[in-house]
Parts: structure tokens; sequence; C-alpha cells
């Protein structure tokens, strides 16, 4: 209890509370001359966790893609920031609380800006991705659930075989037209021409492109799943065939003809990944460009990476969120843009 100004009383307010909290600790720092002299293996640590964020660039791929590996979870390591600061306290330690504010500030120039909600309210188109997982235990469900979504344009990717025409049938009332190519397929409520699917290397197709004619022009929809990336003991995070395929997809994004480019898919890497360089290079993110938060979407159990795309060029993106989870291991991302970028 606090006393009030007649002599009684009251409620303690937290911001006296908290005063009260930082006058003792300081208090019992005064005269300590340890307070500079211990806390010296966390300082390190703390300049060395900087120096992986600020240099992940730098960290080779040779051995077992360490770097890529890094660049996928990047943002998780922000989460040692607030334990060595509790360690330095602990420790009383002024050294150690010093050195935790570099990686703070590397942290927040890296992703301070995904911590602000850039969407605004605009947008002329609505896309959507979803990795419905081959082995969803029901397709029709999942069609049904990111059709309501109100998407003009919906990309699908890993579609089994045996499940393309169940994913048809549930999407027939929402959507005029489709195209399945391989295990991708794409869905819009506007026609389209000139299907095709794109060469990723992979031997089997697991890529496609068709122009869709909105009210407002021609744009070229790409819908992409690149191959999977493993984390193993003997061989760390193998992603090579990946890789190679980011690099024949950027190619075939590059000589696109048409002006405006909207690339849908699970590319199975960040946008932080080097290794998606051909690719994110000369396309924007919806989520970095337009979205809240981080937006991640793989795990669908509990999201840690935001390794399904929507990505644009010759585009303005407007909003970018994640939708709700459905059957699959994967949560369908969406995002509004604007084609009519001339005012």
């Amino acid at each position: 209890m606090a006393e009030t100004a007649d002599g009684g009383s009251g409620p303690e307010r937290p911001g006296s509370r908290l005063r009260r909290l930082l006058h003792r600790l300081l208090a019992g720092w005064r005269g300590d001359p340890g307070i500079w002299r211990r806390g010296i293996v966390l300082a390190v640590l703390a300049l060395l966790l900087a120096l992986v964020m600020l240099l992940h660039s730098r960290i080779p791929n040779r051995v077992g893609n360490l770097g890529s590996l890094t660049e996928t979870f990047l943002p998780w390591l922000g989460f040692a920031i607030p334990v060595l600061l509790l360690l330095g306290l602990l420790r009383k330690s002024a050294t150690a609380l010093v050195a935790v504010l570099l990686p703070a500030i590397v942290w927040l120039n890296l992703f301070g800006g995904l911590l602000s909600d850039k969407s605004g309210s605009g947008g002329d188109l609505m896309v959507a991705t979803h990795n419905v997982n081959a082995d969803n235990p029901d397709p029709a469900v999942t069609a049904r659930d990111v059709a309501s979504s109100g998407a003009d344009v919906l990309a699908l990717e890993e579609i089994p075989g045996t499940a393309v025409a169940v994913y048809e049938r549930a999407l027939a009332p929402t959507y005029k037209y489709h195209a399945v190519v391989g295990t991708v397929g794409l869905w819009s409520r506007y026609p389209m021409t000139d299907t095709q699917a794109v060469d990723i290397k992979l031997g089997w197709k697991r890529a496609m492109r068709a122009t869709v004619t909105t009210p407002e022009g021609p744009v070229a929809v790409y819908v992409a799943h690149m191959p999977s990336v493993r984390v193993k003991v003997e061989a760390g995070f193998t992603a090579r065939q990946r890789d190679k395929s980011a690099d024949a997809l950027g190619e075939a994004i590059a000589a696109e003809p048409l002006k405006r480019v909207v690339l849908l898919g699970d590319l199975n890497g960040t946008m932080n990944d080097r290794s998606l360089n051909a690719v994110t290079s000369q396309m924007r993110s919806t989520q970095g460009a337009a979205g809240s938060g981080f937006g991640f979407s793989w795990p669908a159990s509990f999201p840690m990476a935001r390794i399904d795309q929507i990505m644009v060029r010759g585009v303005e993106p407007e909003s970018s969120w994640t939708l709700p989870r459905t059957g699959s291991d994967h949560l369908p991302v969406a995002a509004r843009v604007k084609l009519d970028t001339s005012s």
C-alpha cells in the first residue's frame, strides 16, 4: 500500500513499485567494485550473438549449409537477448548489461520494421497460396476453407494426383477458371491463358505459369513448390536441390515479358535465405512490405518460419496476412495488391 495525501494508504501504482524495485537494485550495486569485472563471459556471448546476426550472410554454406540454416531461423535469435539481460541482472554485471545493448540494436535494425502494422485497406486483387499437404485427411474441407477467404486468385501446392478431382469439385462453385500442372494448381475468378509448366530442374512438374486477365489488365502468375530441405545430423541443412530449383525459377521470372508478376507458393525458404536470392533479388515480399508481424506459416501447429511466400513485381502490396489453420501442416497466406499503380 502507498501513503495518500491525507496520511492514509491506498493501492500502490505500478510505476511507483517499479521505481522502488529499481532503486533497491541500484542501491545494492552502489559501491560494488565488481560490477564491471563480473559477467565477462555473458558480455562475450552477447557480442557473439550480435556478430552472428550482423554478419549472417558471411556464415559459409560449405559445411551443412550452416549459413542458410541460420538465416531460416534468424529472427528467433532475438529470444537470446532477454535471457542474457536477465542473467546480467542476476550476475549484477554492468559489463554484461551494456554488451546486451549491441545484439538488441542489431535485431531491431534487422526486424524492427516487421513489428509495426503496415497493412492498408486498398488493393484491387486478393491472392492466396496454400501447401495443402499430400496427406491432408480432408482435402474438400481444406479447399472450401481457403476459398471462403475471398481470394480472387488461389494457388495450391502439393496436390496428390488422387485428390485433384476433389479439389476441382470443391473449388468449382467459387472459381470459373483453373489449371493443374503436376502437383501445383491455380484457380481464378478471371480468365486464364498461356498456362504452362515452368522447368525448375526436378524431372517432374512442381511449378507453373499463367496469364490472369484481371479488370486492370493481364498479370503473370507463377505457382511454385520448391523441393523440401532437411536437417540431418550427418549432413546438416541439406538444400542443394532446392537451391538449384530456385535458380531456375529466378531465371524464368527474369525472362517474364509481362510487367506485372505475382509469385505464389511454398519456396521452402525464408526471405533471409541467401540461396533464394535468384528470386528474392527481383521481387518484393508482400509480408515485408504490407504485413503485420513475421507472418510465420510453418509448421501450422507452432509456426516458426515464413516459407510460404507471396511475392510481386510491378505490383503494389497493400496488405498481407496468414489464414486460419486447415488440415495441412502449413498455414495458408493471403495478400491484397494494387494492380493499377498509375495513381
